[in-house]
């Protein structure tokens, strides 16, 4: 039993390690990142922190990605909520191929779309803006929310809705009051990955901003000069950036498990 048990903490111990080490890093100069190998700061300084929280290019990074993020999110669950109860209740002509049409947008990679997406925002006036990292993540996070929101939706029986009917529920009542809390879960879990997904992609929300919406990942390339990274910087920078993620899953923590569960996730 003491060997079983034994084999998980050695590979979360693993897997935490460079999260240690990134953590580490960020209280040390890069004078003595550079100088060698070190388990603790020996000089220990929050000056890389103290440069991300008084330096407007760096803490708006930080707001910018957020703010993009949150729309995305938003505007990802409130399209998949309604097409995913169409797949889910629905037979029609193709249905079966248009899902599958969303499906081939989320394997597509980023890069293939940064033109267009750059050429058409341009031409339209909304380059560099919140709502254009925003919409074009939608691209991507759509097609995965509808599939993740299907599976959920697929689990109520569809005597629920008949029920509502005979009761005199509305169907945008039914679906706001009844449906949707009854797959809380699914639209927990659809909105973790959005977010995710929203957070950590790079090519697309630097190609799309310029300065007014530049987010945290595009500012983080600033710490290049002709002397070197600062490595220091960079690392505080890149600590800051787990935060936010840390947090959205300890508050969906269970819906993931559930997620796992009905093999939607």
């Amino acid at each position: 039993m003491k060997k079983r048990s034994l084999v998980p903490i050695i590979y979360i111990i693993f897997l935490m390690l460079p999260i240690y080490w990134l953590v580490a890093m960020s209280f040390k100069t890069t004078n003595e990142i550079l100088a060698g190998f070190s388990l603790f700061p020996q000089t220990f300084t929050l000056d890389a922190y103290r440069t991300i929280f008084t330096d407007p290019t760096w803490y708006w990074g930080y707001i910018n990605s957020i703010l993009y993020v949150s729309i995305n999110t938003v505007i990802s669950i409130a399209v998949a909520l309604p097409a995913a109860y169409a797949f889910s209740r629905y037979r029609f002509l193709g249905d079966k191929h248009l899902f599958f049409w969303l499906l081939t947008n989320r394997m597509a990679p980023a890069a293939v779309f940064a033109l267009p997406f750059f050429q058409l925002y341009s031409a339209v006036g909304i380059f560099d803006t919140h709502l254009a990292v925003a919409l074009a993540h939608c691209l991507f996070n759509i097609p995965l929310a509808v599939w993740i929101l299907e599976g959920f939706m697929g689990g109520v029986p569809k005597e629920l809705d008949e029920t509502a009917y005979v009761d005199g529920y509305s169907f945008p009542r039914f679906f706001v009051s009844i449906f949707i809390p009854t797959i809380k879960a699914g639209v927990g879990v659809a909105a973790f990955f959005c977010f995710m997904f929203s957070w950590v992609e790079l090519l697309l929300a630097k190609t799309l901003t310029a300065v007014a919406a530049k987010p945290i990942a595009a500012t983080m390339t600033k710490t290049a000069s002709s002397a070197g990274y600062e490595l220091g910087l960079l690392a505080a920078a890149g600590t800051l950036t787990i935060i936010p993620g840390a947090i959205v899953i300890y508050f969906v923590r269970n819906y993931i498990a559930k997620g796992f569960a009905m093999g939607r996730v």
